[in-house]
């Protein structure tokens, strides 16, 4: 089994984990991560907005980043913060940041 929160293997008996300590109730068969549909199209977005914004180049030092930086929080299953989700909305895409602001995970 693996841990939710760290993605550690843990055994089939254990209590808790050991590597951050969270307990085994909260524990899923796979390693495979569910990306959903709202986090998938806000990805999609953000994407779009980076290429928008390639016609003013000097945005592109945040909105690259910041996509990259999404995308592989979304691929590991690591939660994504509510500042980076208002930063997304106001300076990468709007709609990108509305959907990830309506996506509870």
């Amino acid at each position: 089994m693996y841990c939710n929160k760290c993605g550690a293997e843990v055994m089939e008996e254990a209590v808790i984990c050991t590597k951050c300590g969270c307990y085994v109730n909260n524990m899923r068969k796979t390693k495979e991560v569910t990306i959903s549909g709202l986090k998938t199209a806000a990805k999609v977005f953000m994407i779009i907005g980076c290429v928008l914004s390639a016609f003013w180049l000097i945005s592109l030092v945040w909105t690259i980043p910041m996509t990259v930086s999404y995308s592989n929080k979304i691929n590991s299953g690591e939660q994504v913060g509510i500042g980076f989700k208002i930063c997304t909305l106001l300076f990468v895409n709007f709609i990108a940041g509305i959907l990830m602001l309506c996506d509870n995970d």
